[in-house]
């Protein structure tokens, strides 16, 4: 006797439209917030000459780049359902766009390391007053767009977003205290190095995106298998894991499947066993689970119809 079912409860899916809408607008304000901001910044590193500010500018590009893709893939995904022919919409948007803003991150830092190596070579002389005033312009842009961001509950895409604008933020600071050692100690090497340690920065971020992004689209599991199927044994009736896979579709969407031998047992425990499986799957953080329950009364026959279907 072989059973089979499906978690994707309907509740559970107009809560997570609703969350992903409110994180989707909250990416799209961020996303806008951050362009101006680096509009500001890059007119004031070319007006004024600080290489510093250029980097900074340029990280806040990449972010604002990040979160304007992420919002894009999270509102085409809210609006697709796509049919049978798309069994899970267009959520792989999401890990592809944060793989081509961690690409687009490669040159972005070779130009601002170039110009900094320039920039020792032959210092450039600042317009400390006004670097100062747009990198403290910048500096609350990413307090701001913080604010925005973690207001309720956070969605990963939006904790994502969260540490971007922490290290915006870092990097600000830095031009800031780049520029008071150029007008207290009289270092203009404090612009390139502080443009250094700005492109340094964003390579964390896009190592970060980079890892993240390719974890999912090469489906490596989100949860320690060993230790999900250790779990699965504890569950009451529950003899054997025959069969194991979880990955994600995107960061909100994980996915399992489960084949699962049990003891002979009466439809109340077989349904109890059925319950206790689903609610394991579910607190781990599963969003969709397919599980088989497989009697040892199953004859061989069937055992090997089913492994042929599963693989």
């Amino acid at each position: 006797m072989t059973l089979h079912e499906h978690t994707h409860e309907d509740t559970a899916e107009h809560e997570g439209a609703s969350e992903t809408g409110g994180s989707t607008r909250r990416l799209a304000l961020v996303a806008v917030v951050n362009f101006l901001g680096f509009l500001v910044e890059l007119a004031g590193g070319l007006l004024f000459g600080s290489v510093a500010l250029i980097s900074d500018a340029l990280h806040m590009l990449f972010d604002m780049l990040a979160y304007a893709m992420a919002f894009g893939a999270s509102y085409t995904a809210e609006r697709f359902e796509g049919g049978d022919e798309w069994s899970y919409g267009l959520h792989r948007l999401e890990p592809i766009a944060a793989f081509l803003n961690g690409i687009l991150l490669v040159p972005m830092v070779g130009y601002i390391l170039w110009e900094s190596y320039q920039r020792f070579l032959d210092p450039v002389a600042i317009d400390p007053t006004m670097t100062l005033i747009i990198a403290v312009g910048g500096l609350l842009v990413n307090l701001g767009s913080v604010y925005i961001v973690q207001g309720g509950e956070m969605s990963l895409n939006e904790r994502g977003a969260f540490y971007h604008l922490l290290g915006d933020a870092g990097g600000s600071v830095a031009v800031i205290i780049s520029t008071l050692a150029v007008v207290m100690f009289d270092l203009p090497i404090a612009d390139p190095a502080a443009a250094v340690l700005i492109g340094v920065l964003i390579l964390v971020s896009a190592g970060k995106v980079l890892r993240g992004s390719t974890s999912i689209l090469l489906e490596r599991s989100p949860i320690s298998p060993g230790e999900l199927r250790d779990e699965l044994m504890t569950i009451d009736g529950i003899e054997d894991v025959d069969d194991l896979h979880v990955w994600q579709v995107c960061s909100q969407l994980t996915v399992a499947t489960v084949r699962l031998q049990y003891e002979p047992t009466s439809l109340d425990q077989q349904q109890t066993i059925r319950s206790r499986v689903h609610q394991l799957l579910s607190d781990r953080g599963i969003d969709h689970a397919t599980v088989e329950l497989v009697s040892d009364m199953e004859t061989d026959a069937g055992t090997a119809d089913h492994t042929s279907h599963d693989h």
